[in-house]
């Protein structure tokens, strides 16, 4: 059935309006999703692949049946035997991005994906959704947890991976928690590696809002090592053996850095305070790939890693579109369906975007964006979602990320 966007791609998608108390249904823990997803450009499957539960929760507490933005996906957790929800959470994944290419036309591929939620008190069922591109619901799986099954594997209780905290929040039990992730650096590169982080982390506190709201955020850094320096770039012939089998030429796209490996990825996370990943890319060779509640991979070695990612985390934390385009073909965005991405309008659904900004002469609707040339707008000419020169987000993209950080750690008026 054909899902309506309302306001709430502005603000919060939210089933119910009354506030619920965590306690009342979760435990002080995690637990870790792992699924399957596979097949091909016409059709997919969702299947459980292992549950895991980590020592502690690191995740929202609030506005537990809500999410921000509608992504390309979402979990949804109910009570065993009741309509009520009471915990959502939206994602999008590679696998997605996939089943438009070329290759799915004809081959059928499987896609490891992974999921933090926070461990309930009884039984619950937990619904996988993913939306197709015209916003409808292309496959749909549900699954009964019982929290005293013993096959949910416990992990994050030793051999945890050590780390170096970067920046704390200025109220802990109220943040967003960012883990980098080392990738493709020897046991002799980690001072080279902690410095790269915290040069991450200057460009990122540098920019608006994430620099006026630089005191929600705790960071760590990981100390992941790799048997060699680097990653692998298949076009080149070159396979390295890295931590997270991170490389380049993802769907055969040269620039586009990425991992498949989201199961090691969490291995090497378990037991460390973390929901959002930037996973640093030890390679001079430029690029990167950002996705949204999943993680965002970048280059380390060139002049504009630090643009790079600050651009990637506004996929991977705030959701943000690319707002430069290459051409009309193979498009995921259409006229018939508003994008969820709040920085970007196919003018279907433009309502609870940035109308108010135009109607104030403050931003405009300028055409091109989302990969497409014709019939997807931005609000401005120039953006970081739009170049690396760019030194700033623009006006759309700075409210956009505001209110999303305030959706995780604003109090909430109902407490």
């Amino acid at each position: 059935m054909k899902k309506i966007l309302a306001v709430s791609l502005l603000l919060f998608l939210s089933i119910s309006s009354n506030a619920q108390r965590f306690e009342d249904y979760f435990e002080d823990r995690t637990l870790r999703l792992d699924y399957t997803f596979a097949g091909d450009h016409e059709q997919s499957s969702i299947y459980v692949d292992e549950l895991v539960t980590l020592p502690r929760w690191y995740g929202k507490r609030q506005h537990l049946n809500e999410v921000p933005l509608r992504g390309n996906g979402q979990i949804i957790m109910r009570p065993h035997g009741k309509d009520e929800i009471i915990f959502r959470h939206s994602f999008s994944t590679l696998f997605q991005e996939w089943m438009a290419t070329e290759e799915a036309k004809h081959t059928k591929k499987s896609f490891e994906n992974v999921f933090l939620v926070p461990f309930p008190k009884d039984t619950v069922e937990i619904t996988v959704e993913l939306y197709d591109y015209h916003d409808e619901t292309a496959v749909s799986m549900t699954h009964t947890v019982v929290p005293t099954d013993i096959m949910i594997r416990q992990a994050g209780k030793r051999d945890v991976t050590p780390y170096d905290v970067l920046h704390q929040a200025a109220d802990t039990t109220r943040c967003i928690r960012i883990a980098f992730v080392a990738e493709g650096y020897t046991a002799d590169e980690m001072d080279h590696y902690i410095s790269d982080c915290q040069k991450a982390i200057g460009s990122l506190f540098n920019h608006e809002p994430f620099k006026s709201m630089q005191d929600r955020f705790s960071i760590i850094a990981l100390k992941s090592v790799s048997e060699e320096s680097g990653t692998s770039e298949p076009a080149k012939g070159i396979w390295k053996n890295t931590v997270l089998g991170s490389h380049f030429d993802t769907f055969y796209s040269d620039r586009y850095l990425t991992t498949l490996h989201l199961k090691q990825l969490h291995n090497v996370l378990a037991g460390t305070p973390y929901e959002h990943i930037i996973i640093l890319v030890n390679t001079e060779h430029y690029g990167g790939g950002g996705i949204y509640n999943s993680y965002n991979l970048c280059y380390t070695g060139g002049k504009h890693f630090l643009p790079v990612v600050v651009h990637e985390f506004g996929h991977s934390f705030g959701g943000l579109g690319d707002e430069y385009g290459y051409g009309n073909d193979d498009p995921i965005y259409f006229a018939d369906t508003e994008p969820w991405e709040p920085n970007l309008t196919t003018q279907h659904h433009f309502i609870g975007k940035w109308e108010d900004l135009v109607k104030e002469g403050k931003a405009g609707l300028i055409e091109g964006g989302g990969y497409l040339t014709k019939g997807v707008w931005r609000g401005y000419e120039n953006c970081r979602m739009r170049t690396n020169e760019e030194p700033e987000f623009c006006l759309v993209c700075r409210r956009a990320l505001t209110r999303l950080i305030d959706f995780y750690t604003k109090p909430d008026t109902a407490e």
